[in-house]
């Protein structure tokens, strides 16, 4: 399990002093995958930095699997690092070194035995599927295949935690969904901790339990993924869920609605779980005689489970409308008006 009680980290500069983390309280489970996410200066590259000891808190308690790190030295910190691994954005592999050497490196310094690393350097390579690329040097690796030298090299020494600084930041779509996949399978397998920082909503949103929003060194909101997406509290993180929701693209659908000022209302409807299967638009027409049109809808995926949006515009009298309000808030049903007549 990972702890950390009002952590703060600042920084001197020329302009004055910087508050890179700010009074920061969070726990995350043994096993589970915690997404932490913000935008570029939220703090959330210092902070992962802080779980291993690459950077030093200037006040607050940091324990990760029983190792006090911000008051570790030495060989105590060397041994907690042992258990925290990290895998970084550009890969950081050693370029005259081949596949099969850059992920014994990790290895041969920790002072593993010799003859326990050719089979461990195997068994990594098949479990990041890169067999038969063993003696490949970096400029011969795609991005993808990098990433997983990279992460074959932080799995080694068997850690018990696996730090992600915007693993897949680097990488094209198809390729980040692999590597994402990737990290899915050996959280599955290995039981292993993973905590990653990201931009991208998208990567919350297909591997992650657990979400954290920073903002100006702060966490502003967090929680269950699917809670976070289903009912996001704070603007930054409405903004991350408009990524997934394609919102520009929806709202571009019913503008002609808007400025046209048709008569009726336009209503955005999130259904979540076993709603998502509900057929209430079709109940709502047939129960009390709406006229209701499909603008936009979509279904997405968390590991918390499902959640949907629907957006339509619903033509009646007033009585007609207050009882699919009704009928929807009966369903847990959220909705929001985007427009009323």
């Amino acid at each position: 399990m990972i702890v950390l009680s009002n952590v703060c980290k600042t920084f001197d500069s020329t302009q004055g002093r910087v508050v890179a983390v700010d009074n920061v309280s969070l726990a995350v489970d043994a096993g589970q995958i915690y997404g932490i996410i913000g935008y570029s200066g939220a703090g959330k590259s210092t902070l992962i930095r802080l779980l291993n000891g690459l950077e030093t808190p200037t006040s607050g308690r940091i324990d990760v699997g029983g190792f006090d790190i911000a008051r570790a030295k030495g060989s105590h910190l060397r041994q907690a690092r042992l258990k925290i691994s990290m895998v970084f954005q550009h890969f950081n592999l050693l370029w005259s070194r081949t596949v099969s050497q850059n992920i014994a490196f990790s290895m041969q310094i920790a002072g593993v035995p010799k003859a326990q690393i050719a089979p461990r350097v195997a068994e990594l390579i098949a479990l990041v599927g890169l067999q038969g690329r063993e003696n490949a040097y970096p400029s011969q690796l795609s991005g993808g295949q990098k990433q997983r030298v990279g992460i074959a090299r932080a799995l080694a020494n068997n850690p018990s935690v696996l730090l992600c600084d915007e693993a897949t930041s680097a990488l094209d779509p198809q390729t980040t969904d692999a590597i994402l996949d990737l990290l899915l399978d050996i959280n599955r397998q290995l039981k292993l901790t993973i905590v990653l920082i990201t931009h991208e909503m998208h990567v919350v949103r297909k591997i992650c339990h657990h979400v954290a929003v920073m903002e100006n060194g702060r966490i502003v909101e967090e929680g269950p993924v699917l809670d976070v997406f289903t009912r996001p509290q704070q603007p930054i993180t409405r903004q991350f869920v408009k990524q997934v929701s394609q919102y520009a693209d929806t709202e571009e659908s019913f503008n002609p609605l808007l400025t046209a000022h048709l008569p009726g209302a336009i209503f955005k409807l999130t259904f979540v779980g076993v709603q998502t299967h509900q057929a209430v638009i079709s109940e709502v027409i047939r129960r009390y005689a709406l006229t209701v049109n499909i603008l936009h809808g979509k279904i997405s995926h968390t590991l918390n489970g499902s959640f949907g949006e629907l957006y339509i515009h619903a033509e009646g009298n007033e009585q007609q409308v207050a009882d699919m309000l009704s009928l929807l808030h009966e369903r847990d049903i959220a909705v929001e008006v985007i427009q009323h007549d």
